[in-house]
């Protein structure tokens, strides 16, 4: 049974990616729908912090792993940018802080956590190496992307990106000192920003085209996704932009 057949069966929403990635790469984006939490963390939740039931988590990443059938592999994020290599991570190590991971083994799923950042994953075309990145506006700026593509070890030409869902260009507010961070870095930027009607100094800015823009200064052209908001849906996204929401999604992939 195909992943999306499986979501199907058990009445999950999750999101399987749109792109042209090799057979044996699988990829999914939970959303907040599934799971067994109650509250703000309602339901599935796979957040690590101390606003919901512990064995609600541990039951909500555990249906995780029974629908893709893969232990996910997690890192602690800090709005950073470095990168892990699972290949090189003794699994009883700990969970290592980086703000994206690669790899090439097919034991474990690279799994990053977001609501509202934007979750970026990789594949190459071969098949062979995969990649995923938490980029809030921070990470972005600071080149999480670029990092996370050069961790690939694969010349970015041969490389595909899905973006997956984040909070949209008419929901994300900024300030100057977001703007003038990314268009310092590159002055085509500018056009990822619009003006907050009747707030000065206030932006409306796109992080899909952002995140675009880092891409594809990083050598990569073949990119998908960057068509949700999950601020605007709340019965399918959990937001802290929207309501403080300690509930987490995850996007995950991994080679079969």
């Amino acid at each position: 049974m195909t992943l999306r057949k499986t979501l199907d069966a058990r009445g999950l929403d999750w999101i399987v990616p749109d792109w042209p990635a090799p057979k044996n790469v699988r990829a999914l984006m939970t959303t907040r729908n599934g799971g067994v939490s109650g509250g703000a963390c309602a339901t599935m939740n796979v957040g690590g912090n101390n606003a919901d039931d512990p064995e609600a988590v541990a039951k909500n990443k555990r249906l995780l792993e029974e629908v893709t059938g893969i232990a996910p592999a997690w890192i602690s994020q800090v709005h950073g940018t470095a990168v892990v290599d699972f290949d090189a991570v003794d699994p009883s190590a700990g969970v290592p802080t980086a703000d994206a991971a690669v790899s090439s083994g097919g034991m474990r799923a690279i799994a990053v956590r977001v609501a509202d950042c934007l979750p970026v994953l990789l594949c190459d075309k071969a098949g062979t190496r995969v990649g995923a990145a938490h980029a809030g506006w921070r990470g972005l700026a600071g080149g999480v992307l670029e990092a996370a593509v050069a961790a690939m070890n694969v010349p970015p030409k041969n490389l595909v990106a899905w973006l997956g869902p984040a909070i949209g260009p008419a929901a994300f507010e900024v300030g100057d000192d977001v703007r003038d961070a990314f268009v310092d870095l590159d002055g085509y930027a500018a056009a990822a920003f619009d003006p907050y009607p009747g707030r000065p100094d206030k932006w409306l800015a796109d992080i899909y085209a952002l995140a675009g823009l880092r891409l594809q200064a990083a050598g990569i052209k073949a990119m998908y996704g960057g068509d949700f908001c999950t601020v605007s849906d709340p019965a399918r996204f959990f937001s802290y932009r929207r309501d403080k929401s300690p509930g987490r999604m995850a996007a995950l992939i991994w080679l079969e």
